[in-house]
């Protein structure tokens, strides 16, 4: 029997593996306070999330059906599944869903339901009485820059002039100074249509407007004053979960990896991940080699192959592979990365800025290095660590095409791995402040009991 202080919250977060599963470590987090999850998941993707389910007597996967859509291929599901070009169509088939949801909330009754790209789940929930919580994977401080509405009432004629600066009350803006090009990417996603032809910023402002209340994860520490800026925005409660730090696996790393990682000097090799959907041209491709090269050092570098080839050994530079060896690995496939970066011998991790891999960057000792990708969170969060929180080196690239060269990546690696680099030493001293915080167990148990004493007051 529940105890009266249990809640019980279902789980619907977008079909994206990058989105599932944060959503599936804080539903173990909410389970060890005794907190009953209803996870509502792609059916054939379940089984890749079975194994992170601590808690499966509290967790209990509710699987869809996700209809197929012209364009998709026969038995897609999530954006792991297909090209980026695809991913409208994805959400296309998530909004099909809708009868799916509606008759699994009206069956199963849930305090709570969390969401994030569903714009209309928020008036299903209010018919059935139940709080709707938009619980949003990119940071408090990209959604204030991004969405708030005295932008978003300017309809879709926002220009890049308009997004070089932040709206109006944005807090430490001052450390917010785009690239032209990261402006440009900005206005043109205004109009980029996301699924059941709605835009891609309508959808989610939508979600932000109808929803009872507003999470993130993070902790005040870091995010209060843009957290302080949406409260006043949207007029409801913005409530951080804390870190939402990913539990030890309980898997080792294999045998590949871990006797050629343990072949090198502490602090001494490079591990650079771009995340599972970027793909490069042949040029940056090359470019990023030549720079892992030229800084000196032994690297790890997993890339998917770019665009126009299939496989990477197909697209590597001219003499490459000769010249560097068993000192640089290029690989495309999974890898375990939170284990990866634990390991004693990563000195230095080159990052797209996802805030999955921002997280397993800060809790670990290996210096980062910021080259994001040309997506709005991954943007604002390069410019968060590297200019506010100044705790990573972000690579030079072109103000108007925003392509980084060898010798920019180069730098930016060298600056992170010299001891007697006076930015580099300023870098690790707020890293290392800041991974002690992140790890300190009161934080993260203090806001995760936070967390839920303020769904609790939602619900009363």
């Amino acid at each position: 029997m529940d105890s009266p202080s249990s809640l019980h919250i279902a789980m619907f977060p977008w079909f994206a593996m990058g989105h599932l599963t944060p959503y599936l470590h804080l539903s173990n987090k909410l389970a060890k306070r005794g907190h009953k999850i209803s996870f509502f998941i792609p059916k054939k993707t379940q089984a890749k999330l079975e194994q992170f389910n601590l808690y499966p007597n509290l967790i209990t996967f509710y699987p869809l059906n996700v209809p197929h859509i012209e364009g998709l291929p026969f038995g897609a599901e999530t954006t792991s599944d297909v090209s980026l070009s695809l991913g409208p169509l994805i959400m296309t088939a998530m909004d099909q869903t809708h009868p799916q949801i509606e008759l699994l909330l009206t069956q199963l009754n849930p305090k709570i339901v969390f969401f994030d790209f569903t714009y209309w789940l928020p008036k299903i929930a209010q018919n059935l009485g139940i709080k709707s919580f938009l619980y949003l994977i990119v940071s408090p401080a990209t959604v204030s820059y991004t969405l708030s509405p005295s932008r978003m009432y300017k309809g879709v004629n926002l220009t890049e002039f308009d997004l070089m600066k932040p709206p109006k009350g944005y807090p430490n803006s001052s450390f917010i100074n785009l690239y032209s090009h990261e402006a440009k990417y900005l206005a043109l996603k205004r109009n980029f249509e996301f699924g059941s032809g709605v835009l891609f910023y309508d959808r989610i402002f939508n979600c932000l407007r109808f929803c009872d209340a507003i999470g993130f994860k993070g902790c005040r520490e870091i995010e209060g004053p843009y957290v302080d800026y949406l409260e006043q925005e949207f007029g409801k409660p913005v409530i951080l979960s804390g870190p939402v730090l990913p539990e030890k696996p309980k898997t080792v790393l294999d045998e590949k990896w871990g006797s050629w990682l343990d072949g090198f000097k502490d602090d001494s090799i490079v591990y650079c991940a771009l995340g599972s959907e970027w793909k490069l041209s042949q040029v940056q491709f090359h470019e990023l080699l030549l720079g892992l090269e030229l800084a000196g050092f032994p690297f790890l570098a997993i890339v998917k192959p770019p665009i126009g080839f299939e496989t990477i050994e197909d697209a590597l530079p001219e003499g490459f592979k000769e010249r560097v060896k068993e000192k640089g690995i290029v690989h495309s496939g999974w890898i375990q990365q939170q284990l990866i970066l634990e390991h004693s011998s990563v000195g230095c991790f080159l990052t797209h800025c996802g805030a999955g891999s921002l997280t397993e960057g800060l809790i670990n000792n290996c210096q980062i290095v910021l080259m994001p990708h040309l997506d709005s969170d991954h943007i604002i969060n390069a410019k968060i660590m590297g200019r506010e929180l100044k705790v990573g080196v972000e690579v030079k690239k072109g103000e108007e095409d925003g392509l980084f060269t060898k010798k920019s990546i180069c730098e930016a690696v060298k600056i992170v791995m010299d001891d007697e680099n006076e930015t580099g030493r300023e870098v690790r001293t707020n890293h290392e402040k800041l991974r002690n915080l992140l790890l300190s167990h009161d934080l993260e148990s203090s806001c995760v009991d936070g967390f839920c004493e303020k769904l609790q007051q939602l619900v009363r």
